[in-house]
């Protein structure tokens, strides 16, 4: 499996004022927008990995995803959520030539944690044997940082903090995460029980 992030946040949807207010930085000083480069870096780092504990995309994003077989013949479940849309399906054979499949073959099932692709009918489009399918889609709350829930936004802001406020501190571990930014995201953890992957 793969999956590609196939479109960014753009800058101008990063919340860089609202996180100046949240660091209190001073302003009229003539250099107001000296560290907004820096600033963006560390929310778009918050922002990772907020999302990478959740598995929910924050700010709309086009996504590509590879897989060499279904999980099930009649439905398949999605690494990432809120998806809005599935913009296509392709079916990859071994020599590297690709097939649309009908988009009349398949649908989205929306659901905020595990939202899945169906089929239309009584299986999926096949994957030829050696072959993949990439599923092409759009993940996120939204195209602004105002649709994204308070409680995931107030996350990304106390971990874009922490980032900043320990910039030029080596001895803290990779995964290090403060114990207000984990409460915050708990609820939005999706449970897997068992061995299997996306249901």
């Amino acid at each position: 499996m793969m999956l590609i992030e196939e479109t960014t946040v753009p800058d101008g949807t990063l919340p860089v004022e609202d996180f100046k207010a949240h660091l209190r930085l001073g302003t009229g000083f003539g250099q107001d927008t000296a560290q907004d480069e820096v600033l963006a870096g560390f929310l778009r780092a918050a922002i990772g990995a907020v999302e990478a504990r959740t598995g929910k995309v924050l700010i709309t994003r086009s996504f590509g995803w590879s897989l060499s077989s279904w999980r099930n013949h009649d439905a398949q479940g999605l690494p990432l959520a809120p998806v809005m849309a599935i913009n296509g399906v392709t079916i990859v054979a071994r020599d590297g030539s690709e097939t649309i499949a009908p988009s009349e073959t398949y649908w989205l099932e929306r659901d905020s944690q595990r939202p899945r692709l169906r089929a239309t009918g009584s299986s999926l489009p096949a994957i030829p044997e050696n072959g993949s399918v990439t599923i092409r889609f759009e993940a996120g709350f939204g195209p602004v940082w105002e649709v994204v829930p308070p409680d995931l936004r107030q996350a990304v802001m106390l971990l874009a903090a922490h980032y900043y406020e320990y910039r030029n501190e080596t001895s803290l571990s990779d995964g290090c995460m403060p114990f207000g930014v984990t409460s915050l995201i708990e609820r939005y953890r999706i449970m897997r029980i068992g061995a299997g992957g996306l249901r």
